[in-house]
């Protein structure tokens, strides 16, 4: 669901994935914890909240925002330069990506 209204989103704004993972390879905490460390923002959307947390040594609470009930990194998840976007937010999507 929010997965689709992303990929709206990117279309409607002319922005294109360079690389898609499916959800069949499934990204757990140490890869959630790998991409927060290279980013100096991560901004996490979890129903109707949005958490931004610095990157670099991302502490237990922004990697635990950004995995959902299994376990997984939270779809979509985009990466823009050291900026992260874990799940979907309009608002916040219009004001990071233009």
């Amino acid at each position: 669901m929010s997965c689709t209204r992303a990929s709206r989103f990117l279309d409607a704004h002319g922005i294109e994935a360079k690389e898609v993972v499916p959800a069949s390879r499934q990204l757990g905490r140490k890869h959630a914890a790998e991409i927060a460390k290279q980013a100096s923002r991560v901004i996490v959307a979890k129903g109707g909240k949005v958490q931004e947390f610095a990157g670099g040594a991302a502490g237990k609470d922004a990697v635990d925002a950004m995995l959902g009930p299994t376990g997984n990194l939270r779809a979509p998840t985009l990466r823009r330069g050291k900026l992260v976007l874990v799940g979907f937010d309009q608002d916040t999507f219009a004001r990071e990506l233009g």
